[in-house]
């Protein structure tokens, strides 16, 4: 291996947004022959592959990896980061997202083969600059000051592969279930927690911007009769995994993972 970090993102029809995205990363404080950008476009080409090439063209010293595929699905595009991926450590980014001039540095000082290293997450709407704490930030500040923690303290940093740094060991072969197209990343996350089970948070200077914007996969509405359906594959899928493998798997995670489920559908329902 001769990076120390992959960072992943998944891109479809990106907005200028993913300048915002990109640009953050060339800030970084982590040296730039250290990580390594695999950037996948799935389910489309041009011009977005043009507009990046041309970005690209202007910040060389960013190392990125540009792969188009024509199939479509955001597991898809982490399974194909996860595959081309050459870094000791993974991480994830959404290409709407940003992050501070420390995150990479922070988290790689806190991460080890059996550690997950978690950030400061803070949620933003689109156009704006107003920086607040949401649902998962409150799991960071209840635990603040705890040099590590058990990943049950922080679940919600667990719903998905975001704001963290995780070991590629911890990761192994396991993929994305390209099968569901809303819970992937949760079953994801519970399908890898038998491998590690503390969780180091860095300080509030290392933070993930998450961009909530009008037309992205989480703010479309869906039908009752799919959410519901969809939620009792999530579940059954935790008990699967569980089942298969029941000493290694943290029932008390798998109920939270089940519970989590069922409320996120029954506020998608209502909204």
């Amino acid at each position: 291996m001769d990076v120390k970090i992959s960072v992943i993102i998944p891109s479809y029809k990106p907005g200028d947004y993913l300048w915002e995205c990109l640009g953050s990363l060339y800030n970084q404080t982590y040296p730039k022959d250290q990580f390594e950008v695999i950037l996948i476009l799935n389910g489309c080409n041009e011009p977005y592959h043009q507009q990046i090439r041309a970005y690209l063209d202007n910040h060389k010293s960013l190392q990125v990896r540009l792969i188009q595929t024509d199939n479509g699905g955001v597991s898809n595009a982490r399974n194909i980061g996860l595959d081309e991926s050459r870094g000791e450590y993974i991480t994830f980014i959404d290409d709407d997202d940003f992050i501070s001039q420390t995150y990479l540095e922070e988290l790689c000082s806190k991460a080890t083969p059996d550690i997950v290293s978690v950030c400061y997450p803070l949620s933003f709407e689109d156009g704006t600059e107003n920086y607040v704490p949401y649902s998962i930030t409150r799991d960071y500040i209840s635990n603040e000051g705890n040099p590590l923690c058990d990943y049950i303290q922080l679940r919600r940093f667990f719903t998905g592969p975001v704001y963290k740094l995780i070991h590629r060991d911890i990761i192994g072969q396991r993929r994305f279930d390209t099968r569901f197209k809303n819970g992937e990343d949760s079953i994801f996350m519970y399908l890898i927690s038998d491998r590690f089970g503390k969780v180091a948070m860095t300080s509030k200077n290392a933070v993930y911007y998450r961009r909530v914007r009008a037309g992205s996969a989480e703010t479309i509405k869906k039908k009752t009769s799919i959410i519901v359906l969809n939620t009792l594959k999530m579940v059954a899928e935790f008990w699967k995994i569980y089942l298969k493998h029941p000493l290694r798997y943290n029932l008390r995670f798998l109920l939270a993972k089940s519970i989590g489920a069922v409320h996120w559908a029954i506020v998608q329902i209502k909204i």
